[in-house]
């Protein structure tokens, strides 16, 4: 009896372990450890990284400071493979869009994105290096605390982009158990807004940075369709659309820009779009269709339609004020460059020039005329001549702004009235890479780090920001990527070749490099990130030499 009581107990626990094992395996947040050697101590160097596998699964292996470290293989943010990123130190930074990632621990230490990856468990031994897969898991979220219901202390945050919801998760990463709500005039929770000019028929579920119902589990009020009018600062209470009122301990303004709108006449015909929201990006593709289309504006907006647009319309027609398109940003040569790439694909210029009528028949765009007399035919246009930035709602407060109504904050982000802090692309903010001068940069990365920036200081751990800009945008499938900051710079040198499409550019002011670009040529524009990033001196003898292994490109 007894021997068959132990049979039986010993039968019911390796069932007990074979169904916990199933589950293990049936669970994609969680996979039994499996440990692998994936490479000799001897295949990595001091400062190198390879990309390796366990079980099937790619992770990235790191060689920094004499420790060996593993962590997910692919950038949280569009899954660039970090392997061909920039390792400096303990970060190894994206090559598409600058994220950085500590190899240590994971951690995302600078956007876009906003996972951290998973960091998995090395072994050196005999001279062989095991790693030991635990998840299957792309990302990692970091812990987040709960709102508390005895808890009367709300922050307010006004917008519904990438500042307020990282704004959101890092005071929750940071034990904040107060009430958080969201305003947003948007009819959708924070979207991948920089998605609408390069894929305008996404779905939106698609372009969502988090799922509905994160923000739930999370104890983050999100409400939707409504829109702040007015801030008593005194009185610590914000006034919606509806006349309703809200009370606030802490406040975040994070409401960015709107498109500048056309002042000519027939602007405001039918068929004349601005791309601000989702739906704005639906209409567009569906107007634009087999139609002519004028798209006016030769900046990044613009550029972008006219990139996608140019296979879908039957006609598409840029006009722009200066003699090539971002020439103001980019510089003449590469906005040449871009202009010959489009044309390429049957778009036509009109620089120089400008509208000075949008004529119209029944309520709807027929034609365009241009200032120096040129007829265009048009079933279309969409404006993308710049941005203006919400903060009419902060005036009659104490809230500071500059000669361009951007709110003015300090490195922490805090406005000028206390407990009232501003990000994103609403606010002129200290750069430290230009000696702390005030500026406005309206980038995406920066949305973000602003937002963790205000929510430190919010849960008094200040942190200065010490972002350096980094931005890309998408050409025909092809991405021109820009960090740093150019303003007043007076020359450009270029390595590789424009005519070729491939090239790396550093924008010299005297000789001070101040921002770099490059098309075909990563991780370069990374490397100088980083570098720019940790105070490391690149002079022009460098940019001008033939030898660019500074960059350690791989």
């Amino acid at each position: 009896m007894a021997m068959l009581l132990a049979n039986n107990i010993n039968n019911a626990l390796v069932l007990a372990t074979l169904t916990t094992d199933l589950h293990k395996m049936t669970n994609a947040e969680e996979v039994m450890d499996i440990t692998e050697v994936v490479c000799l101590e001897s295949d990595l160097q001091d400062g190198q990284m390879k990309e390796v596998e366990v079980d099937g699964h790619k992770i990235l292996l790191v060689r920094s400071g004499g420790q060996f470290s593993a962590v997910g293989s692919r950038c949280t943010h569009y899954a660039a493979p970090l392997v061909k990123g920039s390792l400096q130190g303990d970060k190894v930074r994206c090559p598409f869009h600058g994220a950085c990632f500590n190899v240590k621990t994971g951690d995302i230490e600078e956007y876009p994105g906003l996972d951290c990856l998973p960091s998995y468990k090395v072994k050196i031994e005999d001279g062989k290096v095991h790693v030991t897969l635990h998840t299957k898991e792309a990302k990692r979220l970091k812990q987040m605390s709960h709102q508390e219901p005895e808890s009367s202390h709300t922050v307010i945050l006004i917008g519904g982009g990438p500042a307020s919801l990282v704004c959101a998760e890092t005071l929750r990463q940071n034990d904040y158990r107060g009430r958080i709500v969201m305003v947003t005039k948007d009819d959708l929770p924070p979207f991948d807004k920089p998605k609408l000019s390069k894929a305008m028929n996404v779905e939106s579920d698609r372009l969502l940075l988090r799922p509905k119902d994160f923000f739930q589990q999370h104890d983050i009020e999100l409400w939707m369709k409504r829109e702040v009018i007015s801030i008593n600062t005194e009185a610590k209470t914000v006034t919606m659309d509806d006349k309703t009122e809200q009370r606030y301990d802490q406040l975040l303004i994070a409401t960015g820009c709107r498109a500048r709108p056309m002042a000519c006449p027939g602007a405001d015909l039918e068929n004349v779009k601005l791309l601000e929201t989702f739906k704005d990006a639906q209409d567009i593709h569906n107007m634009c269709a087999g139609k002519k289309v004028v798209v006016v504006g030769t900046s990044f907006i613009g550029m972008e339609v006219a990139s996608y647009l140019s296979d879908k319309a039957a006609s598409v027609s840029v006009i722009g004020k200066s003699e090539y398109p971002f020439q103001l940003s980019l510089g003449s040569e590469i906005g040449k460059m871009t202009m010959e790439m489009l044309r390429e694909k049957g778009v036509k210029f009109y620089m120089n020039d400008n509208v000075a009528e949008i004529r119209g028949e029944n309520g709807k765009v027929k034609e365009v005329i241009l200032q120096k007399g040129e007829l265009l035919e048009a079933d279309a246009v969409v404006i993308g001549i710049g941005v203006l930035p919400n903060s009419e709602f902060v005036d009659g407060t104490k809230i500071q702004k500059d000669k361009r109504n951007n709110i003015i904050v300090d490195k922490c982000m805090r406005t000028s009235v206390s407990q009232v802090f501003s990000a994103g692309d609403v606010v002129c903010f200290p750069l430290g890479i230009r000696g702390h001068e005030q500026v406005n940069i309206a980038h995406w990365q920066l949305a973000h780090a602003h937002g963790r920036i205000a929510a430190l200081a919010m849960v008094s751990k200040p942190v200065e920001i010490k972002s350096v800009p980094f931005f890309w945008t998408v050409l025909l499938g092809k991405s021109i990527r820009y960090t740093g900051y150019g303003n007043g710079y007076t020359d450009i040198v270029f390595k590789g070749k424009l005519e070729e499409r491939k090239f790396l550019a550093f924008y010299m002011k005297e000789d001070v490099m101040v921002a770099a670009a490059s098309l075909n040529f990563d991780p370069a524009v990374a490397a100088v990130a980083e570098m720019m990033a940790t105070g490391k001196d690149i002079t022009r003898a460098q940019i001008e030499s033939d030898d660019l292994s500074w960059l350690n490109m791989p």
